[in-house]
């Protein structure tokens, strides 16, 4: 089958894009209101893009209203905000945290999540989150209907366990995070596997053999 995406209507290429690009990492980003309690909201529109400098990116369509979401506006007037990953054990009030509520409720406080305040940005992180980066705006991209957010990481609070013992390399065994597939798929990453890629000189060597 052929998908025109200059012809196809948005919920199509939605559904064809999350569909397909799998699975995404789950940002559970938090915010600071304007009445100073904290935000936080799911988004699967998120990765890492660059080390140098670090950034990552979210994409945040606004609500079905047309209204921006509580995440943007206060990211627009912070110009910051934490990215905190998810886990199985945080899975539920990650789902909790992604609920309708008005914008002066604290989703952290709703999903009874422990958190401390950040490091070099006035915004609440989870503590018991696998890892959290802290990020001052970068730029924003704007479209009709959805906004990009680069944001550098200035500062990354690791939970201890998913570290090795030196603290250089993740623990896999210990950080699992999950991420989305489509709907209400998600997958989480308890089976992994090594590949590594053979040498340049087998593979012509293997090329030169087959011709």
């Amino acid at each position: 089958m052929e998908f025109d995406f200059t012809a196809l209507e948005a919920e199509s290429r939605y559904r064809l894009l999350t569909n397909f690009v799998g699975p995404r990492p789950i940002a559970l980003v938090t915010t600071r209101s304007t009445t100073g309690r904290s935000n936080a909201a799911p988004m699967s529109f998120f990765n890492v893009f660059s080390h140098e400098p670090p950034i990552v990116v979210l994409g945040i369509q606004p609500r079905l209203s047309g209204e921006e979401k509580d995440t943007v506006v206060n990211i627009r007037r912070t110009g910051e905000f934490a990215v905190n990953m998810v886990d199985m054990a945080l899975s539920q009030q990650m789902l909790v945290c992604g609920l309708a509520f008005d914008s002066d409720v604290d989703e952290l406080e709703i999903a009874k999540l422990p958190t401390a305040r950040c490091s070099q940005i006035d915004v609440d992180h989870v503590t018991s989150s696998p890892c959290t980066f802290e990020c001052r705006v970068e730029r924003l991209i704007e479209y009709p209907r959805r906004v990009l957010v680069l944001g550098e990481v200035v500062h990354m609070h690791v939970r201890r366990d998913c570290l090795d013992a030196d603290g250089r390399y993740v623990d896999a065994h210990a950080y699992q995070p999950i991420a989305r597939l489509h709907a209400d798929n998600y997958i989480t990453s308890d089976r992994q596997f090594v590949l590594k890629a053979p040498a340049i000189a087998d593979v012509l060597k293997a090329s030169e053999n087959m011709e």
